[in-house]
């Protein structure tokens, strides 16, 4: 089976800002790897499933409101009716305030937000796709 992965786009809104600094709450990147968990076991099952639990979540850097992440995921393995999923959200365009209040880099190089480890489930008679 070829690799299955998500990959989603989004800018960090002043709505997303909970913290002082315009600093976006670590929940806020949970939610888009619940997305883009759905997404995967769409691909695969034909269902949203469920998400059962993370396993590891690791917090590597600050997102700000105006940041744009890129939140990826991959399943890494495939049980009866779990799907064991890695993800990693980065951070690739940035405001630039210092220079004007409409102002923005492209990163050369992402920065690394978060990173974690998952296990969804579907339910093994709403699975359409993964049919043996």
């Amino acid at each position: 089976m070829d690799k299955i992965t998500s990959l989603i786009r989004l800018r960090m809104s002043a709505h997303d800002a909970h913290y002082g600094g315009n600093l976006v709450d670590g929940a806020r990147i949970l939610q888009l790897f619940g997305d883009v968990a759905t997404e995967l076991l769409i691909q695969l099952d034909g269902d949203e499933g469920l998400f059962k639990a993370y396993h590891m979540v690791e917090f590597k850097a600050p997102a700000f409101a105006g940041d744009y992440i890129e939140a990826y995921g991959e399943i890494i393995e495939i049980g009866n009716s779990s799907r064991k999923m890695r993800f990693e959200a980065r951070k690739v365009i940035v405001p630039r305030t210092d220079i004007n209040e409409s102002a923005c880099d492209i990163l050369e190089e992402p920065v690394l937000v978060c990173k974690a480890e998952g296990t969804c489930v579907t339910p093994k008679e709403k699975q359409r796709k993964n049919k043996d």
